[in-house]
């Protein structure tokens, strides 16, 4: 049997968001997942103005978009890789 860590997505509302050089980009506000597959394709974040990043990212609904491929560590915050923003 494989072993898998699950997240809670309600743990994950609200947590920082930051780059792997240290840039906080904002905080997670919601989450984009495929209907069809089930798989989740992106975060939407209500950005800290002054993150530079942030304001070239794609916006939805006002929030930016966040590709969840972007994303190689959650713990007490969210890290994403800042060369897959781009």
């Amino acid at each position: 049997m494989v072993n898998k860590k699950f997240v809670i997505a309600k743990q994950l509302g609200g947590k920082r968001i930051i780059t792997n050089k240290g840039e906080e980009l904002g905080r997670l506000s919601d989450i984009l997942i495929d209907e069809k597959t089930g798989n989740l394709e992106a975060f939407l974040i209500e950005t800290n103005r002054e993150s530079k990043i942030s304001k070239d990212l794609a916006k939805r609904d006002g929030m930016a978009i966040v590709p969840y491929k972007s994303v190689f560590a959650v713990s007490d915050v969210i890290v994403v890789d800042e060369t897959m923003l781009v």
